[in-house]
């Protein structure tokens, strides 16, 4: 898949002040969209629409913190003032939690994984569902993880989160299969960000691919002409996976 021209376009992307989301930001305004970029750290976002800035392109920040349900249901509303429309949704904010056994998972970890990657995902999809609907080609990525599909040992909080977010996107992508949205999500993989250092904390984080060019490899995902939709794509594999559904 090739790049797409994004020109006129407007895009938000949630955790854009690191990792992943902040090189998938910049590689949206590099294609032309306007980016919207929400995240909790100033910082990262300053420095972020310094770089899009500098080469060329524009940004807007939203300094939020996702457990602020009231804040994304006025994104929504501050979008459509200003735009009328939303053509990209990106939904890469999530915290890891803690690795550990299921038993031992105290309670308000597990709330709070749950509310930041599930709840939140959901109210960010309510607030901007009607918007991204009034473009002629809205697209919407939802980021999961391998472990959503592997439930391996001691991963349980974060690994019930991504499963139930990639639900949330088929549903949401089988209700808006008959328009111009198409929804799917997005399995990045290993990739060399602060979650997969507190997640593997003795692994060389020079074995993994950077996150930078795990963004460039998902930006086609976003493209007016893709056609999937309620579908699962492998960054590794650099392809769609096809989900097996019951007769």
């Amino acid at each position: 898949m090739t790049a797409p021209d994004l020109s006129g376009r407007t895009a938000l992307v949630t955790g854009a002040s690191r990792g992943i989301g902040y090189f998938l930001a910049k590689e949206l305004a590099a294609a032309g969209a306007h980016v919207i970029a929400v995240a909790r750290t100033v910082g990262g976002l300053e420095e972020l629409d310094d770089e899009i800035k500098a080469a060329g392109g524009q940004a807007t920040l939203v300094p939020l913190d996702l457990a602020d349900m009231a804040g994304i249901d006025r994104i929504g509303g501050a979008i459509n003032d200003r735009w009328g429309k939303l053509d990209i949704m990106i939904a890469n904010a999530a915290v890891l939690g803690v690795i550990g056994p299921i038993g031992h998972i105290q309670a308000k970890t597990f709330d709070k994984v749950m509310m930041l990657n599930v709840t939140a995902t959901w109210r960010l999809i309510r607030s901007v569902d009607p918007l991204l609907r009034k473009s002629d080609a809205g697209r919407a990525v939802l980021m999961s993880s391998g472990v959503a599909h592997s439930a391996r040992a001691f991963w349980a909080p974060y690994a019930a989160s991504k499963a139930a977010v990639e639900v949330l996107a088929r549903s949401w992508a089988d209700e808006t299969k008959n328009s111009a949205l198409r929804v799917n999500s997005v399995n990045p993989g290993a990739t060399r960000t602060a979650m997969r250092a507190q997640a593997m904390p003795g692994e060389d984080p020079e074995s993994l691919p950077h996150a930078s060019e795990v963004a460039a490899r998902m930006l086609p995902l976003v493209s007016p002409d893709l056609q999937e939709t309620g579908r699962l794509f492998d960054v590794r594999q650099n392809r769609f996976l096809t989900y097996h559904m019951p007769d």
